[in-house]
């Protein structure tokens, strides 16, 4: 599969950008990118109401990692979708359905 348009990826739902980048992700060890996601994790809640959470998070690796399995829900999904395009856009054979 060649380079993605943004609109392709902008036409999936938080949950399907969260599932195919952090999918991509793992099945290829791309700790980086999962790390940066764990970082973008606190101000993403924050941004999406979420204060409480974001304290929280920043005492506790667990709740981070628990937290990067479902970012692609809801409030905190739709916070993260410019990360997740941004992401897919330069692994465009993660666009493959997501390995379950």
């Amino acid at each position: 599969m060649g380079s993605l348009e943004t609109d392709e990826l902008d036409a999936l739902s938080a949950r399907e950008l969260h599932d195919r980048a952090v999918g991509y992700a793992v099945h290829h060890g791309d700790f980086g990118f999962l790390w940066e996601l764990l970082k973008m994790i606190p101000p993403a809640e924050a941004a999406s109401g979420n204060g409480d959470e974001t304290a929280n998070d920043l005492t506790r690796v667990s709740a981070l990692l628990s937290d990067a399995m479902v970012a692609g829900e809801g409030e905190l999904g739709e916070a993260l979708r410019p990360f997740y395009i941004a992401y897919l856009s330069k692994h465009p054979d993660a666009m493959a359905a997501p390995e379950p």
